[in-house]
């Protein structure tokens, strides 16, 4: 499997497995289409706040996943927050998802302080895979204000 930024040409592709993630019952918060196109073009158009990656498995687009940067003042430094992780149903099971928070903490090492994401509680499969990557629950209470 290889980790790499998507380009124009992974569009159709993505934004078919977003769709896909986003109708799931992993995901609490249904985004429509249209803020999912808007998200796809902030990365292609190098927006500093995200990023997109594709896993290319053999030349085969096998899952994708959306990080963005933000500040943590309780760190003391840039939080790099997994947004959307998903692969493909047919290469589940193949550590696509531990490869890639290994690319992910070598790429920012130098650079960031914390690595975030966030998991429904119901989604055990998930939780149990981050726990081995290393990851820990936090007992924060989310609150959010959308415009």
């Amino acid at each position: 499997m290889i980790v790499r930024p998507f380009s124009k040409r992974d569009r159709s592709s993505v934004l078919d497995m977003m769709t896909s993630f986003y109708a799931s019952p992993a995901i609490l918060h249904k985004a429509p289409k249209e803020t999912l196109e808007r998200c796809l073009d902030d990365v292609l158009n190098a927006s500093p706040y995200i990023e997109g990656y594709v896993f290319d498995e053999d030349g085969e687009v096998a899952g994708y996943s959306l990080v963005a940067k933000s500040y943590s003042t309780e760190f003391g430094g840039m939080c790099v927050w997994i947004e959307d992780l998903y692969v493909l149903p047919e290469f589940r099971g193949k550590s696509f998802a531990s490869k890639f928070f290994e690319y992910l903490e070598k790429r920012y090492e130098k650079d960031a302080v914390r690595m975030r994401l966030e998991v429904e509680p119901s989604n055990e499969s998930a939780r149990r895979l981050y726990r081995k990557c290393g990851y820990n629950e936090l007992p924060y209470v989310q609150m959010t204000k959308e415009f």
